[in-house]
């Protein structure tokens, strides 16, 4: 009979604490509470299997499986940027030793850890590790509710202004033009011009890849804005995390589309993406995603949909047979609809602002520095891919994290 992933969690915790931690600490030193989660996550993340293997002619290159656990440690530190990370390295041989290298002089220099860094963003590392360890983790298990959201990423990058449209001089028709703009209104519709009036949700629901149903969202970056629940418009440069989060605050899968792409864009894509990764029962959304083609996308997979309907507070007329009131929720959905704010809390642990020790800090340094986050406020790499590898080394750790929290 298989272990359920509470008895393999449990298990691994217990080898951790009572067989490896005691090996480790008369080699390495003490191991703070930071150093036992990266150990735990190098552990659970197959970042040596995912890595090519091979031979190149000319120089070789530098052991990409210690800079990738580096990375690692860089989400999991909450260091700002590399530069940081390397002078870390260098003072903390704890640390040092657990990524792979013996000696200071071992460590590549930053240069050699940039290029790394856009190797691992082109490949997309971090999120086929990332899909593997949820492959591994729920394989066998039923998940009850994904919580599906955006989080806005700010990022210091230049954008590419959209030209403005040019201006047509006006031109006075002849009376003879309106009969044929009416001839021309109701005549009959082709197919092709029905066609081009669905939308990107509709097209996305006939598609059947994914690589399909993402074509034509923009990635690029550019300014977004976010109504807030005081009534003002917060505006951003950068980009939008989409993230699908399971009971426990464990994401599950992740998008990166541009600040101005609006939540329902993703939500299809999303589903089929996380449908293929864990079996779930439940679709939990607000009412940016109230869309008749999303909720189909759900059914489809064969999910309940729980999405919050559009609020009209001021109706144009007060007529009661002229008001359109939204369908009432059985008391069972009311419930499942405010487990949705797992995604809420996931995005805050990931993003929350905290102080970030001096780049030469020790080991006790960090320990009183840092909180429980995963990713720093300060995004210094720039474009989609590489914005994104940054994000997924997070989402990594954080589900590490998530993981054996909830199963300790």
């Amino acid at each position: 009979m298989q272990n359920t992933l509470s008895a393999q969690l449990t298990q691994f915790t217990h080898i951790l604490q009572q067989e490896l931690f005691p090996r480790l600490e008369p080699v390495l030193g003490p191991i703070s509470n930071r150093g036992s989660l990266f150990i735990a996550v190098c552990a659970m993340v197959p970042i040596a299997k995912l890595l090519p293997s091979g031979r190149w002619n000319g120089r070789p290159s530098k052991d990409r499986q210690s800079i990738a656990r580096a990375f690692l440690a860089k989400s999991v530190y909450g260091f700002v940027h590399t530069r940081q990370l390397l002078e870390v390295l260098a003072n903390d041989a704890t640390l040092r030793r657990l990524c792979g290298w013996t000696h200071a002089s071992q460590i590549p220099h930053e240069s050699t850890f940039s290029r790394a860094f856009a190797e691992f963003a082109n490949s997309q590392l971090p999120t086929a590790a990332h899909e593997a360890l949820i492959r591994a983790t729920h394989a066998t298990q039923l998940v009850g509710h994904i919580s599906r959201g955006s989080s806005a990423i700010s990022v210091r990058e230049r954008f590419v202004s959209s030209p403005k449209p040019k201006l047509k001089a006006k031109t006075k028709k002849p009376k003879s033009s309106k009969k044929r703009r009416k001839a021309h209104t109701f005549g009959k519709e082709t197919q092709a011009q029905r066609a081009s009036r669905e939308t990107r949700i509709e097209r996305q629901l006939r598609a059947k890849t994914l690589e399909e149903m993402l074509q034509g969202i923009p990635t690029a970056c550019d300014i977004g804005g976010k109504k807030g629940s005081s009534g003002e418009t917060k505006w951003w440069r950068g980009y939008k995390l989409h993230l699908d989060v399971a009971d426990g605050n464990i994401p599950i899968s992740a998008l990166i589309t541009a600040a101005s792409v609006h939540d329902s864009q993703v939500a299809i894509p999303l589903t089929h993406r996380t449908s293929g990764r864990v079996t779930y029962l439940y679709d939990g959304m607000d009412s940016a995603y109230n869309a008749k083609a999303i909720r189909t996308a759900s059914h489809q997979q064969n999910h309940k949909p729980i999405i919050h309907f559009h609020t009209r507070p001021k109706p144009k007329t007060q007529l009661p047979s002229r008001v359109k009131l939204p369908p009432e929720w059985d008391p069972a959905e009311k419930v499942r609809y405010k487990i949705r704010t797992t995604v809420e809390r996931g995005f805050s642990r990931m993003k929350a602002q905290r102080p970030v020790a001096a780049p030469a800090a020790t080991e006790s340094v960090l320990r009183q520095s840092l909180r429980d986050e995963f990713l720093s406020g300060q995004i210094r790499v720039r474009g989609a891919k590489k914005v994104m590898a940054q994000m997924m080394f997070g989402v990594l750790a954080l589900t590490v994290a998530q993981l054996l929290r909830r199963h300790q």
